[in-house]
């Protein structure tokens, strides 16, 4: 549990602080990787280890920051996002752990942290079993203690993959999480066995591939039985409460939403094969993961477990996915990749085909191809359709701009001048704010120096409060130099529309598209879709033009 004072620290210095007290934030960490020996290991014995030395010194404790379960190397930590967070608002001016390693292993990142960011924002910090304390001349040791602790962490990281691979030569179960349809064994954390309640919904799902039906189809026959997806499972029993956003959005029908990565993973998955195929990603000490591995890279051990699905039905299914892929679907991308746009979520339209013998693109939404008519409607255009709305468009505008391009360029600038407008007002008050700022900042430069000289605060704490303030500065410069040239971007928007004109006008006689010419004149293609009384499909679509969107709207009754 953290508990948080949000009670703002204003900023005192360091003798004051001496004076009148620190507020502090404990922070503790623990990882699979630490040794687990000492008695001090546990986060809770942490936590009392250093309450008590705080309470000693007569420090007041601000918060109590804690991550379990995290290694040293991963700087992304919560609870210490959170703190570094009231280390910026003025909230904790100390920082206690119980020795270096704890606040991170990373030598170069806990470093950082070290010479920097807690210098630049005035706290003291303490490893208390490392004796390293940042009031004091004490810390040359520190750069030292930060390579070992990394080291160590390098070390442990490889024995702990040694482990894995050995065990996955071996054909064992490393993984957190059981796959979908077996549990782990309770005497043999490393061997699976199939699971009673969702053993029976892995073999319905292949018997759906086996009669030569795809992901896409199996989803919608799940969702429509009311079979609870993987996610659900988990959290029912505990073993992860990870909720889905179509959960959280609907609770209810959230339940049973099946991702059709989710099916196709489980359809190509040896493991109910009676297979256990392990080191399906590579990994990188400090990076992580840096990449999936292809199928012909992973360690494959035939026989480690009861298969839920016979090895002849799962070759079966894998050359039915297989012959289910369209020539295209794997080569280049489609030549309106990125444009597309559905006009009610807002998601993109991807490309599919309708006939094995004679495949015809299609486009439609991708919230309704992985989750059905009941999240969005298909939105679908044919290729060819498509293609030719769009060439007709652009020789269209290319012939009008030839014909009177001060008409053309007149519209562009109607067309999006309130929007502009809106932009740049938001623009202007923000560099006015930044301006002000920097402002304030300049007579707090002259302030401090005044008071170093009259002796208010020393001449470290004014060099340390300087630095930051120029810190600001040099930022908020920065950011009012940027927006002064977006700001003009903007106004040059505005007489831009005679060069876009002048652009489209060498398009007039253009007789195929390509994806460069495409992406160099369009910014984006909305597609809507309506269906009227008679259930008539109605498309029509919104082509916005580069430079500055132009809505044309084309009707397409199917």
């Amino acid at each position: 549990m953290v508990m948080m004072n949000t009670t703002e620290y204003t900023g005192q210095s360091v003798d004051a602080l001496l004076a009148g007290g620190f507020r502090a934030a404990i922070y503790c960490r623990l990882s699979k990787d630490d040794d687990l020996d000492g008695t001090s290991a546990s986060i809770a014995n942490q936590r009392d280890m250093l309450e008590k030395y705080c309470e000693k010194q007569g420090w007041e404790v601000a918060a109590v920051y804690q991550d379990d379960g995290y290694t040293g190397l991963n700087m992304e930590r919560p609870d210490l996002k959170r703190m570094l967070k009231a280390i910026e608002r003025r909230q904790i001016n100390l920082v206690i752990t119980k020795d270096l390693s704890r606040l991170g292993r990373n030598y170069l990142q806990t470093g950082q942290l070290m010479e920097d960011f807690f210098p630049r924002n005035g706290v003291r910090y303490i490893a208390m079993n490392d004796g390293i304390d940042t009031l004091r001349e004490n810390n040359d040791i520190a750069p030292f203690k930060n390579i070992l602790n990394e080291m160590y962490s390098k070390d442990i990281s490889k024995k702990v993959h040694s482990s894995y691979l050995l065990k996955a030569q071996k054909g064992q179960f490393t993984g957190c999480v059981a796959p979908f349809g077996y549990r782990k064994d309770p005497e043999n954390r490393n061997h699976l066995l199939p699971d009673e309640e969702t053993a029976p919904i892995v073999r319905l799902i292949f018997g759906y591939a086996l009669n030569g039906r795809g992901p896409n189809h199996i989803r919608r026959r799940l969702e429509e039985a009311k079979i609870p997806c993987p996610t659900w499972w988990n959290r029912q029993r505990g073993i992860r409460n990870v909720f889905t956003k179509w959960e959280r959005k609907d609770p209810e029908n959230g339940r049973y939403m099946w991702d059709f990565s989710v099916i196709k993973d489980i359809l190509t998955n040896p493991v109910y094969a009676g297979a256990m195929a392990s080191q399906k990603k590579e990994y990188r000490f400090k990076l992580g993961t840096i990449r999936e591995k292809k199928p012909g890279e992973w360690i494959v051990v035939e026989d480690t477990h009861e298969p839920l699905i016979d090895r002849q039905s799962f070759d079966t299914v894998q050359e039915k996915l297989k012959s289910r892929q369209r020539p295209g679907e794997c080569g280049e991308p489609s030549l309106f990749a990125g444009l597309l746009k559905c006009g009610e979520c807002g998601k993109s339209l991807t490309v599919r085909y309708t006939n094995a013998k004679h495949p015809q693109q299609i486009y439609s939404c991708k919230t309704y191809n992985a989750f059905g008519k009941q999240h969005c409607t298909q939105h679908r255009i044919e290729y060819d359709t498509l293609y030719s709305l769009v060439l007709n468009k652009i020789r269209e505008c290319a012939a009008a701009a030839l014909m009177d391009g001060e008409a053309v360029a007149g519209r562009l600038n109607d067309t999006c001048e309130a929007e502009q407008n809106g932009r740049r007002e938001a623009w202007e008050r923000s560099l006015a704010k930044d301006e002000e700022r920097i402002e304030v900042l300049e007579k707090m430069v002259l302030r401090l120096y005044e008071d170093m000289v009259a002796g208010r605060i020393t001449e470290n704490n004014f060099h340390l409060l300087l630095q930051k303030t120029q810190n600001e500065q040099a930022e908020l410069k920065a950011k009012v130099e940027d927006g002064r040239k977006r700001l003009a971007d903007e106004i040059r928007l505005a007489v831009d529309a005679r060069q876009w004109v002048e652009s489209i006008q060498e398009y007039r006689d253009i007789t195929e598209l390509d994806a460069a010419t495409l992406n160099r004149l369009i910014k984006e293609i909305v597609v809507h879709e309506s269906i009227s009384s008679d259930k008539t499909r109605h498309i029509s679509i919104e082509i916005h033009f580069n430079l500055k969107p132009i809505p044309e709207v084309e009707q397409v009754t199917g």
